[in-house]
């Protein structure tokens, strides 16, 4: 994937520079963007904004406030680079949330690896849910293995939302982001509570999570998990839905089928010291074993402990 980095400078005194160092890196694209182009640039999103703060004429804190009140520019990563070495300058540019000043004559090489180290950074920050903030596939996948190498018993538990679509069908999809964020401060705060050492959460996407405890017991764990989610599911729920206790969807044939209210459903692997050998054996088992638990009414979990 190509990481567009725009270089903001009114005179194309930069770009030049970054070009040849960057040559032989083909994943980077620069582009020179002058001060009074930024809105309009800022609409493309880049990967990277530097600022060479000499070059432009416009107040540079006002461009970086600028930059960091568009909506969808909020955590574009940006660089100020600038001859200007007072500190109270250099303070008031990094209170509007830039993330790097560097102060000229700037070494090439420092320059050139800020760069390559900032996007190494947005591409870890990538893999993590946007919604929830928790870690995503790769780093579940990473979590897993590790505790495979180090011969260490532990437990798995992936965690699904039951009628989800119905949900997202009847409430929309806002609501359905808010009942998702809701399911994963659920998780945290109860394997946060429960006093377990070493414990991973992450978020495998849509309304499926899983959590990753250390030793071979974890049923107060999703006792705990289920009984906050249920009492606490309920505002997200209108009153005449609570009361009746199912929402009313229509199908495709526009029939109208009742749905119970979202509840969650948790599947629990137990890997006790050489049972699998790859996450991949972790894997289907623990879909088995969360069809298990959904194929019971309401909130439910179960426990596969075969060896």
């Amino acid at each position: 994937m190509v990481q567009e980095i725009y270089i903001i400078d009114d005179d194309d005194s930069s770009i030049v520079i970054f070009r040849e160092l960057f040559k032989n890196d083909k994943e980077f694209k620069f582009i020179s963007v002058k001060s009074e182009q930024i809105d309009i640039a800022l609409k493309n999103i880049p990967s990277l904004i530097v600022i060479n703060e000499d070059a432009i004429n416009i107040d540079v804190v006002e461009l970086c406030r600028r930059i960091r009140k568009d909506e969808d520019n909020t955590i574009t990563p940006v660089i100020v680079v600038s001859s200007n070495s007072n500190r109270e300058h250099r303070i008031r540019i990094l209170q509007e949330s830039v993330e790097y000043y560097i102060k000229k004559p700037v070494d090439e090489y420092y320059l050139y690896y800020t760069v390559k180290n900032v996007n190494r950074l947005l591409t870890s920050n990538r893999r993590m849910s946007p919604l929830t903030g928790l870690p995503g596939n790769v780093q579940i996948h990473a979590e897993l293995k590790k505790r495979i190498l180090r011969k260490e018993p532990f437990c798995v538990l992936y965690l699904d939302l039951d009628n989800f679509k119905a949900y997202n069908d009847v409430y929309g999809f806002l609501k359905g982001d808010q009942i998702i964020e809701f399911t994963a401060d659920t998780i945290i705060k109860c394997v946060h509570e429960s006093g377990m050492e070493d414990t991973f959460i992450g978020h495998i996407g849509g309304d499926d999570f899983v959590a990753i405890v250390s030793g071979l017991t974890c049923e107060k764990l999703c006792q705990n998990i289920l009984a906050y989610f249920d009492e606490n599911v309920k505002r997200y729920f209108t009153d005449e839905d609570l009361e009746k206790g199912y929402i009313e969807v229509a199908n495709r044939k526009g029939i109208i089928e009742q749905f119970p209210l979202t509840s969650l459903s948790i599947g629990v692997v137990v890997a006790d010291v050489g049972r699998f050998e790859n996450i991949l054996e972790i894997g289907e088992i623990g879909a088995q074993v969360k069809h298990a638990a959904k194929s019971v009414m309401g909130s439910s979990y179960a426990v596969d402990r075969r060896r």
